[in-house]
């Protein structure tokens, strides 16, 4: 029987292939109808600052300003084609890698790099933007996004045809993650309980040195069929196609069909983090091969064929990436460190024994400084 390699790109849904020219797909093509001109040119503007943000942020680790950076570059397509397809109401749980995402949910990017000065457990209120903060724990939050989706599920939000009422998680993790007992036990439980969750693995091929191949037989996207739910294989750099499978998704889920598990076929251009070297376990060659498969060059081969890319349009895109460069940079430079006690704020929504006396153990402590001043004065 034919089983298909992991690094195989057989069955991935693709609507723009790799020279820019559209492609017709029986299933997915038409949830990308509605993608206007208009619409695909503001992608290729928010890829484009997600970008010259992750440039931004890059440098400023390799000056010391932060003590450590996690690149998209060259996984751009997978976030903002699946961020375009969600709603306001949709809940998003991401790891640590997902900008163009934030961006998308209305999150300030010049706050984002804050966390990775170490001055900040997060960079955003979660009830403004319906989005959890960065999950640093490999696959940890795939259980956080599963356990919310049935919340949703219980409370009414779910499957009721009301459109304005009807809600979904969805879950941002790479390849690596799926090794991990939480994210088995998240697409289990999902599956069981009929979750209204997707979970979409960004598949980069690389869990920092550890290439997909040594992590899985067969495609991750067929982990769905050992628990029950749909699994779907899409090309990560393909934005519209990006857009159309997990739009399928997130309805299906929002109407009451269940989770789906989405694996977006992609490439990590850059290295894991900034403390990883890359060229010690991959080839030039493969960079080669990827970056003729570029996300932004695609969508922007795509527009100029049908001449729906103005130069004027280039040109303010490019001055919005140069500003937002320039205010990354200033915040990051500016920030101040937070009060001492200001990290018991927020860790619960409500009073809890064990923080208030951690809190006031830590006053004692501090005061204890200067109880030794004044002794020595």
């Amino acid at each position: 029987m034919h089983r298909p390699g992991p690094l195989s790109e057989e069955g991935v849904v693709r609507l723009l292939d790799r020279t820019g020219a559209r492609l017709d797909d029986t299933e997915y093509a038409s949830f990308a109808q509605e993608l206007t001109p208009e619409i695909l040119r503001q992608m290729w503007h928010d890829m484009m600052v997600t970008r010259a943000f992750d440039e931004e942020a890059t440098s400023l680790q390799r000056q010391g300003e932060l003590a450590l950076w996690v690149s998209s570059l060259g996984q751009e397509a997978a976030q903002v084609g699946s961020a375009y397809a969600l709603v306001d109401r949709d809940y998003v749980f991401p790891s640590y890698r997902e900008h163009a995402v934030c961006l998308k949910r209305g999150i300030d990017l010049a706050q984002v790099p804050l966390m990775w000065r170490g001055i900040e457990h997060s960079s955003w209120a979660e009830g403004e933007h319906n989005t959890h903060i960065n999950t640093l724990v490999i696959g940890a939050h795939t259980l956080h996004a599963t356990g919310f989706a049935m919340g949703l599920d219980r409370d009414g939000k779910v499957g009721s045809g009301d459109p304005d009422r009807d809600a979904a998680a969805i879950c941002y993790f790479g390849d690596g993650a799926t090794a991990q007992g939480d994210t088995n036990e998240a697409l289990i439980f999902a599956s069981v309980f009929n979750a209204p969750v997707v979970f979409f693995c960004q598949n980069n091929q690389w869990a920092i040195s550890l290439p997909t191949t040594v992590q899985s037989r067969v495609p991750l996207a067929d982990r769905a069929t050992g628990v029950g739910m749909p699994g779907v294989r899409v090309d990560g750099n393909d934005v519209i196609a990006s857009y159309a499978v997990t739009r399928a998704a997130m309805e299906r889920a929002r109407s009451g069909g269940g989770p789906t598990f989405i694996e977006a076929f992609t490439y990590r251009m850059g290295a894991h983090t900034t403390s990883d070297d890359p060229t010690r376990y991959r080839t030039s060659a493969d960079d080669d091969y990827w970056r003729e498969r570029d996300p932004i060059a695609r969508l922007e081969t795509y527009l100029r064929s049908i001449d729906e890319l103005p130069d004027d349009f280039i040109e303010q895109s490019q001055e919005e990436a140069r500003q937002m460069a320039i205010r990354v940079r200033e915040s990051v430079r500016t920030a101040q460190n937070p009060e001492p006690m200001s990290m018991f704020d927020n860790v619960y929504s409500t009073p809890h024994a064990t923080v208030d006396s951690e809190r006031a153990w830590y006053e004692a402590y501090q005061a204890s400084f200067l109880d030794s001043e004044r002794g020595s004065a």
